[in-house]
């Protein structure tokens, strides 16, 4: 219920009225690799959904900082994850989280984002920082609700993937969620774009 009434004070920020699934948590995180010692950065974790699935992909290793903006979900996902590093922030504010940690890029970002709630200039400033912060074999997933795919929004940030990355692969339709939703796979950020 917490989630809905989330979604209820700040539509723009939460941007669902339910967690995602087990199942779309899956498919998202499949870019969290199994060996060595990766840095994961979620952006929007909001309660957790996709951060228990990078625990379990990641095993105890490497480094996981998940950057939220909304406060309660913000306490919530640290007292639910302690191993992870969560950090009260807006995603435009990544390159100072990863400085003040002492991280130059990460390996994989897994975005949570409600991008299709966001205007133009909203999703361009996250996006180019998401792939400025990304290290140059890096791997950036995010997810879009089958039922608004087609509009404007949804569009926008499909074209912008396609020109910040070598690399989109869209996923099946995840039908055991609530909407259906797909994963964008994005490889290979291009730098300085």
């Amino acid at each position: 219920m917490s989630f809905l009434l989330e979604f209820v004070r700040d539509p723009l920020t939460v941007g669902a009225i339910a967690p995602s699934s087990p199942a779309l948590a899956r498919v998202a995180t499949a870019g969290v690799p199994r060996t060595g010692s990766p840095v994961v950065v979620e952006l929007g974790p909001g309660t957790g959904a996709f951060t228990g699935a990078i625990q379990q992909r990641l095993e105890g290793r490497g480094r996981h900082v998940a950057v939220e903006v909304n406060a309660r979900f913000a306490e919530r996902l640290s007292t639910l994850h302690p191993a992870v590093d969560v950090v009260r922030a807006d995603a435009t504010d990544l390159p100072a989280v990863l400085a003040q940690r002492g991280l130059r890029r990460a390996d994989v970002l897994v975005s949570g984002l409600p991008w299709a709630a966001f205007p133009r200039s909203r999703q361009r400033d996250i996006l180019s920082r998401a792939v400025d912060a990304l290290a140059p074999d890096g791997v950036f997933t995010t997810f879009a609700y089958v039922h608004a795919r087609w509009a404007a929004p949804a569009r926008r940030l499909v074209r912008s993937l396609r020109d910040d990355f070598d690399e989109v692969i869209v996923s099946a339709t995840v039908w055991a969620n609530l909407p259906p939703a797909l994963v964008y796979h994005c490889r290979r950020p291009r730098h300085g774009r």
